[in-house]
């Protein structure tokens, strides 16, 4: 479903019925990677999945597309459904969004799930690392494509997730270098939210993979401790791509969770 939001096109689904889940993609992403998701979710719960802006069937809405303004679109596209409480979930970049969104709508929030993401702001080294991405995207953002999304599985998991890879592959290079550098300048900018975790009462879910190189793998422990309710799966052999590497263990961990909230 489309619709519009400051005169650009919006798209997401909504299917199933019940309390509601919604699930936010990571960058480079769409919000098909969480089809099988929300089939089988859509089961026992009301899910929501949104195409960011600048990904998938969504427009980009701004030079610029910080967590915050994703935060608003998708508090935009939950109004527009009638939803007053859910339960959110982000993977990668969507944990930030997510983030954004139980700092600015706490009230609409009954829990939140980090999906392979954390609360920290880009420290001086990561934000050189993007600067230098936005340089590569400039050039080919095919070709960084091509490099980024095979390095965020496992080692072990890459020839057998080939055909999934060529699939997150084809569908990154169908978003503009515009949209992905417009993500990519917004996450450089967003805040640290470690605090605001310590202090909420709202139950998080933390799901980590131990080969996942674009996790902050020394502060795990500190960071699944930060909420004072929180729940943590932790995956030994999986990279940054749990939803897919081990989709089992993942989906069980969002529906308990979700039972457990909602």
């Amino acid at each position: 479903m489309i619709t519009k939001y400051k005169g650009e096109s919006i798209f997401y689904t909504d299917q199933g019925t019940g309390p509601c889940i919604v699930l936010l993609h990571g960058f480079t992403e769409t919000s098909k990677i969480w089809t099988r998701f929300a089939r089988e979710l859509s089961r026992s719960f009301r899910v929501v999945t949104i195409d960011l802006p600048g990904f998938g069937k969504s427009e980009c809405v701004s030079d610029v597309h910080t967590m915050d303004l994703f935060a608003d679109v998708v508090r935009f596209v939950l109004r527009k459904l009638g939803i007053k409480k859910c339960m959110m979930a982000g993977h990668s970049m969507g944990g930030f969004v997510t983030l954004a969104f139980a700092k600015k709508y706490t009230p609409m929030l009954k829990g939140l799930a980090l999906f392979h993401s954390h609360p920290y702001a880009d420290s001086d080294e990561i934000k050189r690392n993007r600067d230098r991405t936005v340089r590569v995207l400039r050039e080919s953002h095919v070709n960084f494509i091509t490099q980024f999304i095979p390095s965020l599985f496992a080692p072990a998991s890459v020839p057998r997730f080939s055909k999934e890879i060529e699939g997150l592959m084809k569908e990154a290079a169908k978003s503009s270098p515009e949209s992905l550098i417009a993500s990519t300048e917004g996450m450089k900018l967003r805040a640290d939210s470690s605090e605001f975790l310590k202090g909420t009462d709202l139950p998080v879910l933390f799901i980590v993979g131990m080969q996942d190189a674009r996790a902050p793998l020394d502060r795990i422990g500190e960071m699944i401790l930060l909420p004072k309710k929180s729940d943590s799966l932790v995956l030994k052999e999986i990279g940054h791509m749990g939803y897919l590497e081990a989709y089992p263990e993942t989906i069980h961990a969002i529906r308990c969770f979700a039972q457990k909230v909602l």
